[in-house]
C-alpha cells in the first residue's frame, strides 16, 4: 500500500473509488485540516442527521431491501480482493449502509414505542370475544403496525452490524496486505540482474509515457485558444488576488485583531490558506483546460484531476513552513526559532513543497501508464532518495547555523541542544539511515514507507502545532480576563470564571488535536485519515457503556446544563447576597450562612440535571452510593463527620460568620464556615483552620453569640484620705466623653472597698463590640490618669512586704485557702 505514497491523491476529484489513499503524503490540505480539526467538531458540535427515515413502511421496505442487496454485493468475493482503491470503495459503501441503517433504525424506534403504549392502553382483548368492532379493528392495525416496524427495526439494526464487520474486515484485509508488501523483498537496485530487467522493460515504458504524453499534447491542442486565454488570465487572477489578500490581511491583523500571540497565529493560519488554495485553483484551471473536450482516458482524468489536489497539498506543505518559519517578519514568528536559524531554513519549505508534487507524479505515473516492476521500483527508489537527501540536508543545514548563530564568541562553542530535541534528531537519523539501507538491500517498499513518514511527520506535527496555538490563542484573547484586570489581580483578587473557562477549554481542544495528530503518525498501517474520518463519524451515532448511551450531543448537552446551572447558582447567590438579604432582618452572618447553603443545594441540582440530560438518571446512581457507603465506613468518618457538622452549624447556627469565639486556645473571629472547616482569623491576623465537628462536639466560648456589647472595666486603687465623691465624678465624666463608650448601659463607677489603706474604684462602661474594649480601655486609662493628676488625686501604692530573718516563713498547706499570717508590717 504504501510503496505508492502519493499514489490515491490523484483522484483527490475523481470518483468515491478513486478517494482512498494509502500513503501517509497522499492527502490533500483540506482533508488534513479537516481531520486535525475534527476533534474540535466533535468537541463543540453536535451531531447531524445521517439520513431521513422514509415516511411510509413502503418506502422503508424498499430502502432496506436496496441496502441488503448492496450489502451482499460488496462481500461478494471480498476476500480475494487486492486493489487499495478498490476495498476502500466498498469499506466507505459498508459504512455508509451502517449509517443509513443506523438512521432508519433511530427514526423508527420511538414510532414503535408510542404503537407499543397505544395497544398497551387498549388493553388485551377480552376473553368473552364481545368487543366493539372499532376497538378491535384498531387494536389489529396497532398489532400489525407494530410486527412491521419490529420487523424492520431488526433487519436496519442487522444491515449495521454487517456493515461494521464488512468494514473492519475490509481494514483486516488492508492492514494485512500493506505489512505483506512492506516485507517483500525485491531485487537490489545494486545488483546486475535488476538493471538488466530495466534495461528490458525500459522502451515499452518509455513507449507508454510517450503515449500519454501525445495524449496530454492532443488534449491541449483540442482546447480553444480562448479558452487557454481565459485560463491563464484566471491563474493571474488568482495569483494577484492573493498577494492582495496577504497585504489585506496583515493590515487588517494589525488594525483589529486584539493584541497579542492572537495576531500572529492568525496571520500564519491565513498565510497556510492562502499557499494552499492559490495553486489547487490553478491546478483546477488546468484540468479544466487538459478535459475541455471531454475526451481523455480514465487513469488520464484521474492523473490530470489529482494533479490539483497535491498542488494542494504542495502549497499547503510550503505555506506551512514559511509561516511557522516567519523568516522576513520575526516579531511575527510562533516557534522559538532564532533568526539566523529561520533566514537560512527557507530553502527548506520552498523546496519540500515542490518536491512533495514531484514526488507524486513519480508514483502516480507507474499505475496510469501500468509500467514494469522494474521502473516501479526504480522510481520508488528515486523517491525514497529525494526525501531522504531533502530531509538530511535540512537536519545539518539547521544544526550549522544553530551553531553558527548561538556560538560564544570568547568560547568558540555554541550552546548543547535540549534532550528532547537531540532524541528527536537522533530518531530521524536513525529512521533515515533504515530507509537507506533498506532500498539498498531490496526492500524498497519499506524504505519507501520509512523516508515518506519521516516527511508526513513534519507536516502533521507542525499542522498540529499551528492549530494548536491558533486555538489556545483565541479562547485566551476571547475569554481571557487577566489583561483586563490586572488591577484586580494586583490586589489579591481570584482570577475570573472566563480565565478558567479559557484555559479549560483551550486545553481540552489541544488535547484533542494532539490524539488526533498521533493518530495520524503512528496510524499510517492501512488506516490513513480517511478512514479516521470514517471512523469518527462512528462515534457520532454514540457508545454504549453499560445501560447507558454516550452519544457526543448528549455529552455537550450535559456541559452545557452543567455550565448554564453553576452560572445560574452564581448569579442567584449574588443576587441574594447583594440584593435580597439585606433587605430582610438577618444579621449579616446568618445572611452568608444562607447564601452558603443555597450554593450547596444548587450545587446538586446543577449535578443532577446535567447527568438527566446526559440520559443518567438519578436513581442509576445507586451503586456509586453502596461504593461509597462502603468508603466511609472505612476512611471517610471524618470528612463526612465534618460535612454534616458544617451543614449544623449552617442550620441551627451556634456560630456565624463575624463570631468572636474561643476554642481550645484558639480565639478569634469567624471568617468563614465551609464545607468541611471553618476559618478563624486570629489577634495577630493570622488564620486557624479548625475542623467543623470542633464546634459540635466540644466547649466553644462565643463572646458575640447572645449579646455582641463589649465591657471595658477599670479598677483604680486610691489613697484612704481621697475624696471619694471627687474621684467617681472624675472617672465617670471620662467614661461619658468617651465617643465610643455607649450611653445604653450606661457607664458607671462603684467602690468596691478598702483593700490595704486603699479604696479601690471600680468603672465599667460598654462599647459596641467586644473587639473594641482593649483599645478603649487603654485610651480611658491615659484620660484618667491625666485628669486625676490635673485634680491633685493620686493613686494608692501597693502594700509593701518586709520579712523578718528570725521568723521563717511556713508553707502554706496544699488546697489552703487561708490567708498566710503577716511577716512584717506593711507600708
Amino acid at each position: 500500500m504504501h510503496s505508492s505514497s502519493f499514489r490515491a491523491l490523484a483522484a483527490a476529484g475523481a470518483a468515491p473509488r478513486r478517494l482512498a489513499l494509502s500513503s501517509p503524503l497522499s492527502f490533500a490540505p483540506i482533508r488534513l485540516a479537516f481531520a486535525l480539526m475534527l476533534a474540535l467538531c466533535l468537541a463543540l458540535g453536535t451531531a447531524t442527521a445521517q439520513a431521513q427515515a422514509p415516511a411510509t413502511h413502503q418506502e422503508v421496505d424498499k430502502a432496506l431491501d436496496a441496502a441488503r442487496k448492496d450489502m451482499e454485493a460488496l462481500r461478494k468475493n471480498l476476500s480475494e480482493q487486492t486493489d487499495d482503491a478498490e476495498l476502500l470503495r466498498r469499506r466507505a459503501a459498508a459504512l455508509d449502509i451502517q449509517a443509513k441503517a443506523d438512521a432508519i433504525a433511530e427514526k423508527l424506534t420511538p414510532v414503535l414505542t408510542s404503537v407499543q403504549a397505544r395497544l398497551t392502553e387498549l388493553g388485551p382483548a377480552a376473553d368473552t370475544g364481545k368487543e366493539a368492532h372499532d376497538v378491535a379493528a384498531q387494536r389489529a392495525d396497532l398489532e400489525k403496525t407494530r410486527s412491521t416496524l419490529d420487523a424492520q427495526i431488526k433487519l436496519a439494526r442487522l444491515l449495521s452490524v454487517e456493515g461494521v464487520q464488512t468494514a473492519e474486515m475490509v481494514s483486516t484485509m488492508r492492514r494485512s496486505q500493506f505489512q505483506a508488501r512492506l516485507g517483500e523483498r525485491r531485487a537490489s537496485i545494486l545488483s546486475t540482474a535488476f538493471w538488466s530487467d530495466f534495461g528490458d522493460d525500459l522502451p515499452r515504458d518509455t513507449s507508454r509515457l510517450q503515449t500519454l504524453g501525445d495524449e496530454l499534447a492532443a488534449a491541449i491542442r483540442g482546447t480553444p485558444g480562448w479558452v487557454w486565454t481565459i485560463l491563464v488570465l484566471l491563474s493571474a487572477v488568482v495569483i494577484g488576488a492573493a498577494v492582495a489578500a496577504s497585504r489585506l490581511i496583515r493590515r487588517f491583523t494589525a488594525a483589529r485583531v486584539p493584541a497579542g500571540r492572537l495576531r500572529r497565529s492568525f496571520q500564519a493560519l491565513f498565510i497556510v490558506l492562502v499557499a494552499t488554495l492559490a495553486p489547487g485553483l490553478i491546478g483546477q484551471f488546468l484540468a479544466v483546460g487538459l478535459d475541455w473536450q471531454g475526451q481523455l482516458a480514465e487513469d488520464t482524468q484521474s492523473l490530470v484531476e489529482g494533479f490539483a489536489g497535491i498542488l494542494c497539498l504542495g502549497g499547503f506543505v510550503t505555506g506551512l513552513g514559511l509561516a511557522l518559519l516567519s523568516p522576513s517578519r520575526p516579531s511575527w514568528r510562533l516557534p522559538p526559532v532564532p533568526d539566523p536559524v529561520a533566514e537560512k531554513m527557507r530553502w527548506f519549505p520552498t523546496t519540500l513543497g515542490p518536491l512533495v508534487v514531484v514526488i507524486w507524479l513519480l508514483e502516480r505515473l507507474p499505475v496510469v501508464l501500468n509500467a514494469s516492476l522494474s521502473t516501479t521500483i526504480a522510481l520508488n527508489c528515486l523517491v525514497t532518495v529525494l526525501l531522504v537527501v531533502i530531509a538530511a540536508a535540512g537536519l545539518v543545514r539547521a544544526e550549522r547555523v544553530r551553531r553558527a548563530a548561538l556560538r560564544d564568541p570568547e568560547t568558540g562553542q555554541a550552546p548543547p541542544r535540549q534532550l528532547w530535541l537531540v532524541i528527536t534528531v537522533g530518531l530521524l537519523w536513525i529512521v533515515l539511515g533504515v530507509a537507506v539501507l533498506a532500498m539498498l538491500t531490496g526492500y524498497v517498499a519499506f524504505g519507501n514507507f520509512a523516508a515518506k513518514q519521516v516527511v508526513w511527520t513534519v507536516i502533521v506535527l507542525s499542522s498540529a502545532y499551528l492549530l494548536s496555538v491558533l486555538i489556545d490563542d483565541f479562547f485566551m484573547t476571547l475569554l481571557g480576563a487577566s489583561h483586563r484586570d490586572d488591577d484586580a489581580q494586583e490586589r489579591g483578587q481570584e482570577p475570573r470564571i472566563r480565565d478558567q473557562a479559557a484555559v479549560l477549554l483551550s486545553g481540552m481542544a489541544r488535547v484533542l488535536i494532539g490524539v488526533v495528530a498521533f493518530v495520524m503518525v503512528l496510524g499510517q498501517f492501512a488506516e490513513g485519515p480517511v478512514e479516521l474520518v470514517q471512523r469518527a463519524e462512528q462515534l457520532l451515532n454514540g457508545l454504549t457503556v453499560g445501560q447507558v448511551q454516550l452519544r457526543p450531543a448528549a455529552i455537550l448537552q450535559c456541559f452545557i446544563v452543567l455550565a448554564v446551572g453553576l452560572l445560574a447558582v452564581r448569579i442567584l447567590k449574588r443576587w441574594l447576597k447583594a440584593r435580597y438579604l439585606p433587605t430582610t432582618t438577618l444579621d449579616p452572618g446568618m445572611q452568608s450562612s444562607a447564601t452558603t447553603l443555597f450554593g450547596y443545594l444548587g450545587v446538586v441540582v446543577a449535578v443532577a440535571l446535567a447527568l438527566s440530560a446526559l440520559g443518567i438518571g438519578l436513581e442509576r446512581l445507586a451503586w456509586v452510593a453502596s461504593a461509597l457507603s462502603v468508603g466511609i465506613g472505612f476512611g471517610l468518618q471524618a470528612v463526612v463527620q465534618n460535612f454534616v457538622s458544617g451543614l449544623i452549624l449552617l442550620a441551627e447556627r451556634p456560630v456565624k460568620v463575624g463570631d468572636w469565639v474561643s476554642l481550645g486556645g484558639v480565639e478569634g473571629d469567624i471568617r468563614r464556615i465551609n464545607v468541611r472547616a471553618t476559618e478563624i482569623q486570629m489577634g495577630d491576623r493570622s488564620t486557624v483552620i479548625v475542623p467543623n465537628s470542633e464546634f459540635i462536639t466540644k466547649t466553644v466560648r462565643n463572646v458575640t453569640h447572645a449579646n455582641p456589647l463589649g465591657l471595658v472595666q477599670i479598677k483604680l486603687p486610691m489613697p484612704l484620705g481621697t475624696d471619694a465623691a471627687r474621684a467617681r465624678e472624675i472617672i465617670l465624666a471620662a467614661f461619658k466623653d468617651h465617643p465610643d463608650i455607649l450611653e445604653t448601659p450606661a457607664p458607671n463607677v462603684f467602690l468596691d472597698g478598702i483593700d490595704n489603706s486603699n479604696l479601690v474604684f471600680n468603672a465599667t462602661g460598654y462599647v459596641g463590640s467586644p473587639r473594641q474594649s482593649y483599645s478603649t480601655r487603654s485610651a480611658l486609662l491615659f484620660e484618667v490618669l491625666e485628669r486625676l493628676s490635673a485634680a491633685d488625686i493620686s493613686l494608692g501604692k501597693p502594700p509593701t512586704m518586709l520579712v523578718s530573718a528570725d521568723k521563717p516563713i511556713l508553707p502554706r498547706p496544699a488546697g489552703d485557702g487561708r490567708t498566710p499570717p503577716e511577716a512584717g508590717p506593711a507600708s
